[in-house]
């Protein structure tokens, strides 16, 4: 009786079939580990979005460091610019001032050797008032010593005189000190010249702006008599 021929076949053969089932229990082991990958698949997606928000969050810092320079920026150039105009305002100020005081002391300059010069024989106290106006005591005085030797001058030549500006200007400034030259055109008439000379007396004025405008000395006044 033939024996039964499974119980024939080459044991290698078991032993490829158990081997078979062993490499597919093996390949099959990976299928166990898809729901692991998934969740990392999931961590990968859940973790994506914080990313995106630090990125996000570091752009929103950078404009607004940038916008803070730019800000900062704009308010040291205005400060500048303020600070440049507030100086030039002051410049400008300083320079107005400077030439209303001169056109002040020339002025008062021209105004009291204009006076000075106009002389009329017959009414010497009139003359010698102007003469002593608006200066320093120390000056009045010398000026009225002054004016009384004239008299025995112009007295005996009837002596008369009329006087017109030409010019006054700034020579020199010492703080508020100014010393000022005077031209005036002066007509002269006496017994010796009795149609009259015409000729120009220079004064040199010093006035003190800074006390109340006060006349501190006079020359020129014998230039008036054709002394020097």
């Amino acid at each position: 009786m033939p024996e039964n021929p499974d119980a024939q076949k080459d044991p290698d053969m078991n032993a490829t079939e158990v081997k078979d089932t062993e490499d597919t229990a093996v390949v099959t082991e990976p299928a166990t580990s898809k729901p692991e990958d998934g969740k990392v698949q999931a961590l990968s997606h859940e973790t994506a979005p914080t990313r995106g928000r630090g990125i996000a969050g570091r752009s929103v810092s950078v404009r607004t460091l940038a916008l803070s320079v730019l800000i900062l920026g704009l308010v040291i150039a205005l400060m500048a610019t303020a600070w440049m105009l507030v100086a030039k305002s002051n410049e400008l100020d300083a320079v107005h001032t400077r030439e209303a005081n001169e056109a002040r002391a020339e002025q008062v300059a021209m105004d009291y050797a204009v006076g000075a010069a106009a002389m009329d024989f017959k009414n010497t106290a009139e003359w010698k008032e102007r003469l002593t106006k608006g200066t320093s005591p120390e000056l009045a005085d010398r000026l009225t010593q002054a004016a009384t030797s004239m008299e025995q001058i112009t007295a005996p030549l009837q002596w008369t005189s009329t006087s017109t500006p030409i010019n006054a200007t700034v020579r020199s400034v010492d703080g508020g000190k100014y010393v000022v030259d005077c031209f005036v055109s002066v007509l002269t008439k006496n017994t010796q010249a009795p149609e009259g000379v015409q000729s120009t007396a220079t004064y040199s004025v010093t006035i003190d702006g800074d006390n109340g405008w006060l006349i501190t000395d006079v020359g020129g006044i014998g230039a008036m008599l054709g002394h020097k």
